[in-house]
Parts: structure tokens; sequence; C-alpha cells
């Protein structure tokens, strides 16, 4: 059942993951997150993958986690903790999935996104959404605070904003999400895949090896001091410089010529 959550469709060397859980707005159950988990781990070991979109179907992105999975755990002996420990860990995988995987991650966002979804899209390394998405962590409202999406937020935008709205749960709108830097740009929505997919195919145009090591630099110097993080960035960057392909690509540019890579 959980495979059948998510449909990945092959577009070259983009791979488009679609969550199919429209009818309960894409909620993360266990049931998602078990599927969002197996095609992570599929994708990261396919080379001929160069990015990632993950896409929707349905009125919304994703509406966060099943509030009436969480509730009928509620009846297991324990009140659901386990449960519940349960499902914030094998969310937590899910997201740490998304920033260690070799190809970045494009969300592309319609609807809503709300709670956990929102986790979803600041999780990714970027993204893309719809004219009139909204965007909000509410669990607040019905005396919830979303920590665990906190997390995420807090990394993608300025910690004062996300803590507004982690404590208001009011939605903000896709501009200013742009604004905040949780989203990277904001395109009317019949053009949402069209402009997804542009942004995918010029990442995936570029050095697969050297977009790589970008990304998983990018990732480690994140919350290190700045010492350590220019230590981090460099030895990363001398990696790069080693690789045949950039030697070849410096060499062209000097020439004025084409690399000539693989492809």
């Amino acid at each position: 059942m959980a495979e059948s959550l998510i449909r990945q469709e092959n577009h070259g060397a983009v791979a488009r993951l679609v969550m199919t859980g429209g009818a309960n707005y894409n909620a993360l159950s266990v049931q998602m997150l078990a599927a969002l988990g197996q095609a992570l781990d599929r994708i990261a070991a396919e080379d001929s993958v160069r990015a990632v979109i993950l896409a929707a179907e349905g009125k919304a992105f994703s509406a966060g986690h099943d509030l009436r999975q969480m509730q009928a755990a509620r009846a297991d002996a324990d009140g659901g903790r386990a449960a519940y420990e349960e499902l914030f860990a094998d969310c937590a995988q899910v997201m740490q999935k998304i920033a260690t995987l070799p190809q970045p991650v494009i969300a592309e966002v319609q609807g809503v996104a709300t709670a956990a979804g929102c986790q979803l899209v600041a999780s990714c390394d970027m993204a893309v959404a719809a004219e009139g998405v909204r965007f909000g962590v509410n669990g607040i409202n019905i005396g919830l605070f979303c920590t665990t999406p906190m997390v995420a937020l807090t990394r993608a935008i300025p910690p004062r904003a996300a803590f507004e709205l982690l404590v208001t749960g009011e939605f903000m709108d896709a501009a200013r999400a742009r604004e905040l830097g949780l989203v990277n740009r904001v395109v009317p929505a019949a053009e949402l895949a069209e402009s997804t997919m542009e942004l995918a195919q010029l990442v995936a145009s570029k050095l697969p090896s050297a977009v790589r090591l970008g990304k998983r630099g990018f990732r480690e110097q994140q919350g290190l001091s700045l010492a350590d993080a220019y230590q981090r960035g460099g030895a990363i960057m001398c990696e790069n410089l080693m690789l045949p392909e950039t030697d070849e690509g410096m060499a062209a540019f000097l020439e004025k010529r084409p690399p000539s890579w693989a492809n």
C-alpha cells in the first residue's frame, strides 16, 4: 500500500515523485512516510537521476500528519506515546533523507502546505509555489505547538518569522513565503509543473559530481561556527577541484570552448 502512495515519473535526468494521497490531502501518515522513505532510498542509488521534484496530486501539497491516525493511537495502552514517538522519528528520518540525498530536491507546491507539510517544503533544497498557495504551521490552533516542523522551518526562514507562524497559527501566502526564503519562485498555477521542471532540468544540466559535492557541503556547513564552516567548505572545494571533469571545465573556460563532459 505504501508504494502506491508515491508515483515516480522519469523525465530524462529528472525524477518527479508525486504523492498520490490527494483524497486525504496527502497527509503524512505512517504509510505516506514509508512510501516517501522508500522512494528516496531508491533514487539515492540511481546515478542517472540528477535532480528530483517532489509534487502532489489534489487540492493540497500536504496537510501535515494524519490527525485521525494520531487520535486513534490514543486507544493504545500507553495513550499513544509509543506511536507518537515512532511517527515523529520516522518523519525526522524522511526529512533528513531529503537533506542527505545526493541529488537536489525541489518541492512543487500547490494548494496548501501545513504543519508537517510545511516542514516537508522547508526540508527540500528549493521550492516553487503556485500563486495562491498558503503555508502554515497551525498546530497551535488545536493546542499542539509544531515543534518538529519548527526544526526545518527555522533552518529555512528567519527565526523570528518562524516563531510568529508557530505561535499564532496564521497562514502566509506564497509571496510572503518567497520574501522569507521558504520558496524560490512563485508562478501562475497553470505554469507550476512546467516552471518546476525547467528549474530541475537546469540543475540536471550541471556537472552531477560537482552538484552532489556542493549539496553535501552546503548542508554540512550549516550550523557550524564560521571558522569550521570555512574549513569544511575549503575541504570540499579542494575535493571538487581534484575531479578530472572540473579540470576539463576550467581548461575549457580558459580556452573559450565547451567542456567535453560525458553525458
